[in-house]
């Protein structure tokens, strides 16, 4: 499996364990004010991580690229930004919401870098 694909199953897992934790402790103190945080978490972190590292591990030549590095930072950066600052602009902190909206658009970054990773993958 290459390098790649291990980061973003290790990344994946740490998103799944956040979200896990976060809907825990929602439904114990059963507020739900920050369930869109725990949504981002699980889908842009466990969910589209996992997918990430799917691909790459089916298309290895494509994982050793520059870009697909370049890409697995600046998509994981904008999450690990977006989502905390989510949660505390969600749970009343809304001094955040510019860094809630700047870590969006760095991750839709990283989103059409890895579309451009696609589209650059020669079927085999």
């Amino acid at each position: 499996m290459p390098n790649i694909s291990r980061m973003y199953f290790i990344t994946a897992i740490c998103f799944l364990i956040a979200g896990i934790l976060l809907g825990l402790q929602m439904s114990i103190a059963h507020n739900y004010v920050a369930v869109g945080a725990h949504a981002h978490i699980n889908l842009l972190g466990w969910v589209t991580m996992s997918i990430f590292g799917a691909f790459h591990a089916l298309n290895p030549q494509g994982a050793k690229t520059r870009l697909a590095k370049v890409q697995y930072f600046v998509y994981t950066g904008g999450v690990i930004v977006m989502t905390p600052a989510l949660y505390l602009l969600l749970t009343g902190n809304q001094s955040l919401e510019p860094v809630v909206a700047v870590s969006s658009l760095v991750t839709f970054v990283g989103v059409l870098m890895f579309a451009t990773i696609i589209f650059r993958t020669r079927a085999v």
